[in-house]
């Protein structure tokens, strides 16, 4: 626990209003979205401004007291639980739009700002932010910028770090820095923006974050495409793109996904078929109506069963929101869902399901697979007990194959949820050893009394997803 000598410092500091150190505040800030990973912090603690925040990461560094910011917990990595317990940082005293300047097509934000908030906001002036997590109704634009989201529009636009122009970050020795700004060009220094964004909390706390804006698309159109076949799906999705078409979302869902998201959701989506693609379409009125003219021919000439657009702007809605249902849905069916994200390129999005399948088979645990098929973010989902450890230790086989096996196909380990305390062993399968040298390396030049959200990124051990508790 906290001495009381520091704790009666922390509260000078915020107030005991946004000083919370009760057995309640503790356990409801003990976890994230991870299935199986919990700990108690030490307080809670809701900063007002950065001059708050510095003044307690300065205690915090000189005493060694661990550091986790927190958005709205929906991390799925375990990135925002605090393993090391310590104090969490909440920001929902820090939710405000600060800026839409509509001359420069940027906005400025405090990291407590719901993403989905944001994205209302600036589409009232006729702007656009396209990153939108599936969590974008409840996520914060803090806990985005820490784990790099991406979301449905990704393929087309891009994610999170291609949005963020500039950070005001605070150190952890209380120190303040900017980096970046709203000038398109910046080639001053190394680029600080880039290496904050996806650090996870392991490198300072961001406070306030400039990002880009572009024109709203003038329209939408939406489309789903039925296969029979796994692999005449994957291979279409290969081929809009070889033909020079962007899809603002291209979708992939499995049967068994599918039938369970119809299930919950109750749009229409087909539950016959064993592959289901989902294609969006955004732009001038023209060209959307060009390239949707065009998928739908490839699609057929794929081999899918059906193909057929959204009638009406309600439909297209329920498809996309039954879609990033998808998870929901399935958590009703165990005790236990674990999401994950291996990546791989396109090409090898059809190798990749096969692959998941027959390991799903070996190892006779049950794994649906949907994701971004167009940028091949695939999420293999296994639905599961975690009271179960024969089942777990089984689980924990299949996604390490699943992993290896995204990364012989040079894939990645993950590709927009982190990796946090829940995949750290695996991360030098990806980068290498020497590469997670050079990454602690930076991690002691920032943070050399390794007190911000310790635990994450790096392995110590072969522990992997067990739950912890203090």
């Amino acid at each position: 626990m906290i001495p009381p000598a520091i704790r009666s410092q922390l509260i000078e500091i915020v107030g005991s209003a946004r000083y919370h150190d009760s057995n309640e505040a503790r356990l409801s800030y003990s976890y994230d979205a991870t299935p199986n990973f919990q700990a108690l912090p030490d307080a809670v603690i809701m900063p007002k401004s950065k001059e708050e925040i510095q003044a307690v990461l300065k205690i915090c560094n000189e005493h060694g007291i661990p550091i986790v910011p927190r958005g709205s917990g929906t991390n799925l990595s375990a990135g925002t639980c605090p393993t090391q317990g310590g104090i969490v940082l909440v920001f929902n005293h820090m939710n405000r739009i600060l800026e839409i300047d509509e001359e420069n097509l940027t906005v400025t934000v405090q990291p407590g700002v719901i993403t989905k908030q944001l994205i209302e906001a600036v589409e009232a002036r006729g702007l656009f932010y396209p990153p939108d997590p599936s969590s974008m109704k409840i996520s914060t634009i803090g806990g985005n910028i820490n784990e790099c989201s991406g979301g449905l529009r990704g393929l087309k636009y891009g994610v999170t770090k291609d949005y963020v122009l500039g950070l005001e970050i605070v150190l952890p020795n209380g120190d303040c820095i900017r980096t970046g700004g709203k000038s398109p060009k910046d080639v001053a220094g190394y680029d600080l923006t880039k290496l904050f964004v996806g650090s996870e909390g392991t490198l300072g706390v961001i406070t306030e974050a400039t990002l880009k804006l572009i024109p709203i698309p003038e329209t939408k159109k939406t489309m789903l495409a039925l296969f029979e076949d796994l692999d005449a799906a994957a291979r279409t999705v290969s081929a809009i793109i070889s033909n020079r078409i962007i899809p603002a979302t291209l979708e992939f869902l499995d049967q068994p996904t599918c039938k369970v998201v119809e299930d919950f959701a109750k749009v229409g989506l087909p539950t016959d078929v064993n592959a289901v693609l989902l294609i969006e379409q955004d732009g001038p009125l023209e060209v959307v109506e060009r390239d949707m003219e065009q998928i739908a021919r490839i699609c057929k000439e794929g081999h899918a069963v059906s193909v057929k657009i959204a009638q009406s702007k309600a439909e297209a809605e329920a498809l996309s929101t039954a879609r990033r249902s998808a998870l929901s849905a399935l958590a009703r069916l165990r005790p236990t869902t674990i999401l994950e994200d291996a990546t791989v390129p396109r090409s090898k999005i059809s190798e990749m399901v096969r692959a998941i399948n027959q390991i799903a088979e070996k190892y006779n645990v049950t794994i649906c697979t949907f994701g971004h098929a167009g940028d091949g973010n695939l999420h293999p989902t296994c639905l599961t007990d975690g009271r179960n450890k024969e089942e777990m230790h089984l689980v924990e086989k299949a996604f390490e194959e699943i992993f290896r096996k995204a990364i012989e196909l040079g894939g990645t380990i993950t590709g927009e949820h982190g990796v946090g305390e829940m995949k750290r062993p695996y991360l030098s399968l990806k980068v290498g050893e020497e590469g997670v040298a050079a990454m602690k390396a930076v991690k002691q030049a920032f943070d050399p009394n390794g007190i911000m959200n310790p635990g994450k990124m790096f392995a110590k051990d072969a522990r992997k997803r067990v739950v912890m508790t203090r």
